[in-house]
């Protein structure tokens, strides 16, 4: 499903305010480590100097918008006060699960960074979603989103506009996971997305398994340049018109065992000086908009999983 692209073809350039932008090579934190770990080995690597692209779904440009004040969404989530603080970054270590989504519906796990004023909103959306009006089927996929004017005529899913620069020659976005948790497993499978501010740049990093797999240049961005005012975790549904919510993360209540709960451990944000730290109790607000539908538990900080909650439930008719 994927195709490799001359790196200065690919969909990004094609954004006016970004004609003359030069790739950005070299980021604050690069570490190499073995991503055969996670595709076994059967993963397809674009040759040098070229990017695999997704073969996009024609149509349904912005499918659902992703903002709190629109009509169908339904949230179970943590976020940063909002006390002047700038944040820099963001990640976590989510947990993968497959839920069971009708075509109208999405379910998403995701990490968003936003800054600016609710009608000119800019937002980073980073995690996996559920989404078969975007990807035509319902495989847990890898999945982003940004918007630089709150969801009115900028910003897209994935790659299907301008703007995301893709530097990995790795398909990662829109990638369906190879293995997701299951219900009571030892095991459970995991992934930690990052999103960071380049200090140099000023450009939005995207980092999967250690690499940076591409970034939003600062161009793009009227608020998000300065840094995020808002950090918020967690998951995210859309209801069919009939008003009926999918599930959301193992389409359970949250409980402590992390065997029979979606979760995230190790909450960090990047402070106003770069620096990756566990977010603090007292800079957060917990949101659920639809107790009898979805539950968020804050554990707080544990030794051995840093900054935790567990969040999901089964949905349903959760009101409005």
């Amino acid at each position: 499903d994927f195709d490799c692209v001359d790196i200065y073809k690919q969909p990004a350039f094609q954004h006016p305010l970004l004609k003359h932008h030069k790739i950005q090579e070299t980021f604050d934190s690069d570490e190499n480590i073995d991503k055969k770990n996670f595709y076994g080995t059967n993963y397809q690597i674009c040759p040098k100097r070229t990017v695999p692209i997704l073969r996009q779904r024609n149509g349904t440009e912005s499918v659902h918008l992703d903002s709190v004040d629109y009509p169908g969404q339904h949230f179970a989530t943590i976020e940063t006060v909002l006390d002047g603080n700038i944040y820099r970054g963001a990640e976590a270590l989510i947990s993968l699960h497959n839920v069971t989504v009708r075509d109208n519906q999405y379910s998403k796990s995701q990490i968003w960074l936003e800054n600016g004023p609710r009608n000119q909103l800019n937002s980073i959306q980073v995690g996996w979603a559920v989404h078969p009006r975007l990807y035509g089927d319902t495989f847990t996929r890898f999945t982003i989103y940004w918007t630089a004017d709150g969801y009115k005529n900028t910003g897209c899913y994935n790659i299907k506009c301008s703007g995301f620069v893709i530097v990995s020659r790795i398909p990662w976005i829109g990638i369906a996971f190879p293995r997701t948790s299951v219900y009571g497993d030892k095991k459970s499978i995991s992934f930690t997305p990052q999103v960071f501010q380049d200090g140099f740049s000023g450009n939005w990093a995207l980092k999967i398994f250690n690499e940076v797999i591409g970034y939003w240049p600062k161009e793009l961005f009227t608020h998000l340049n300065k840094g995020a005012s808002l950090i918020r975790f967690g998951g995210n549904t859309f209801a069919s018109p009939d008003g009926i919510s999918p599930p959301m993360g193992n389409e359970r209540f949250p409980v402590l065992d992390y065997q029979k709960s979606s979760y995230y451990l190790y909450v960090k944000v990047k402070n106003s000086n770069y620096q990756l730290v566990d977010i603090e109790d007292r800079r957060i607000r917990r949101y659920a908009d639809s107790y009898q539908c979805y539950r968020l538990s804050y554990w707080g900080y544990q030794k051995s999983n840093g900054v935790s909650f567990s969040f999901g439930g089964p949905g349903g008719n959760c009101g409005v």
